[in-house]
């Protein structure tokens, strides 16, 4: 009896949290009617923002005033994992109404897009081209929010103890400040910060201010959607090109190395693991594009070089803008990007993939392994790695969980392109849009279409869900639901 009036306490904690995250959405989710005063041609179109925004806002009304009075339990990263499953669905879900009602796409369609916004990944089946201003101005929102997490949109509105499990199980574990709600509404500080300062940037080096809004906001949240379909090859300039890459980087990074990076605290930002890996793959890797792939496509050395750099930028930090198409590029080149896009950027950023410290720390793991075998079996031996503004000793259970990590992001990649290769696509397309899907990165040899077979669409759309809030956060939350379920169940 005890247990399920805990879980009854516990469970309305979690329904007062969701019901606050779908208020904030609701609030969202009406921001493209800004647009009217300046397109209003596109006034029939506000109902189909309008309405999915009131239910959703009296969905999360009825459930804030109803379970008000447990508003202030403290709940634990697994009961924050469940917030963040249920508000993410619930909000998708509701975000695709505008694409039925306005692109008349079907259901799986519409739920393909959203999921793309909201997980910042970028791969679009809108033709944006004859896409109106208001879906195009969505698109770009859902993708801003997105990218700063619902868990720190709702943090920035709240105090007490529910924050921080819900930011763990989103993925956002580190903080600026010890205090969880000054910690969140910095964050959205720097963030906007970003949006505006890439706004102005863009309009000056040349797109309208309507272009330059929805650029800014992919850029910064690494999500990638644009307003044209060649993305940022329509403009093929070297000054909008170079405006994007740090923008692209700086959403890359995790939001507390920024923060160093903003206070010029450039100690620690030069000595943080995932920096120091950025600073080896960015020229690495365009390097070698620019030598055995750009060279022989491009004629003109300056076109190769800026095609190689914004290329390897885009996919690292799984922004997927891109300036050329991919159809003509060799192997070698294909597989370049795909590692990339399966390295991932920063964690606790806006970017995507496996990420960039998980990835320092199996290779420093490697040379830790290798040189116990030169130690005494009675050595001891420290494992530091540096992260944030400290040491990190990463004992066994850490790197335990890591390699279960990996071992479920890229068995899940490998089904993923296989699924994509028996539906007929050729195994290298296969292998490079599953690993953009995954990555949450956007870019495309082609295969994202409103053509793709419903098994593919909905293959990609799991893709982008575990890649965005990461496997062990859903599996654990669903059969948390699954086995308190059966608890209160039996209970009765």
């Amino acid at each position: 009896m005890r247990e399920k009036e805990y879980l009854k306490g516990q469970y309305a904690g979690i329904l007062s949290s969701v019901g606050l995250m779908l208020l904030l959405s609701s609030a969202v989710m009406l921001s493209p009617l800004l647009v009217l005063p300046i397109y209003p041609q596109e006034t029939s179109a506000a109902s189909a923002f309008v309405f999915p925004a009131f239910f959703l806002g009296l969905i999360g009304l009825m459930l804030k005033l109803g379970f008000r009075r447990s508003s202030a339990v403290t709940l634990s990263v697994k009961e924050g994992g469940v917030i963040v499953l249920i508000s993410w669905i619930t909000v998708i879900l509701f975000s695709a109404w505008p694409f039925v009602s306005i692109v008349d796409m079907d259901f799986s369609q519409a739920v393909f897009e959203s999921v793309s916004g909201w997980t910042t990944t970028g791969l679009t089946i809108v033709d944006v081209s004859s896409a109106s201003r208001m879906i195009l101005v969505w698109r770009s929102v859902m993708q801003l929010a997105g990218g700063a997490g619902l868990a720190i949109i709702m943090m920035s509105a709240i105090v007490g103890s529910t924050g921080p499990g819900i930011s763990n199980a989103e993925g956002r574990s580190d903080q600026l400040v010890p205090e969880v709600r000054r910690s969140a509404r910095l964050v959205l500080t720097v963030y906007c910060g970003y949006a505006l300062a890439g706004t102005l940037a863009y309009w000056l080096t040349g797109m309208s201010p309507f272009d330059a809004l929805n650029h800014s906001f992919a850029a910064v949240s690494t999500g990638g959607f644009s307003t044209h379909v060649e993305s940022i090859g329509y403009w093929d300039s070297a000054a909008i090109e170079a405006v994007s890459l740090p923008l692209m980087l700086l959403g890359n990074l995790s939001f507390v190395t920024a923060w160093f990076l903003l206070r010029g605290r450039f100690r620690f930002v030069a000595r943080n693991g995932e920096t120091r890996l950025l600073a080896l793959l960015v020229p690495v890797s365009a390097g070698l594009l620019f030598t055995l792939t750009c060279r022989g496509f491009y004629p003109h050395l300056s076109k190769s070089l800026r095609v190689a750099v914004f290329e390897a930028v885009s996919a690292l930090t799984t922004t997927g803008f891109s300036t050329v198409g991919y159809e003509y590029w060799n192997g070698f080149g294909f597989l370049v990007l795909i590692l990339l896009m399966l390295i991932g950027g920063g964690t606790c950023s806006t970017a995507g993939g496996i990420k960039q410290f998980r990835v320092y720390l199996l290779w420093k793991s490697l040379t830790w392994e290798v040189k116990r075998w030169f130690l005494p079996r009675t050595a001891v031996m420290k494992r530091p790695a540096w992260g944030g503004d400290r040491w990190i000793f990463v004992d066994d259970a850490r790197v335990r969980r890591l390699s279960v990590f990996v071992f479920l992001y890229l068995t899940t990649y490998v089904f993923g392109a296989g699924l994509l290769s028996a539906c007929g696509y050729p195994l290298r397309d296969s292998l490079f849009e599953f690993s953009s899907a995954i990555g949450t990165v956007g870019l495309s040899v082609g295969v994202t279409s409103s053509s793709m077979p419903n098994v593919v669409l909905w293959a990609m759309v799991l893709g982008m869900f575990f890649g965005r809030l990461e496997f062990m956060v859903i599996i654990v939350s669903l059969l948390k639901l699954f086995r308190d379920g059966r608890r209160l169940m039996m209970s009765r």
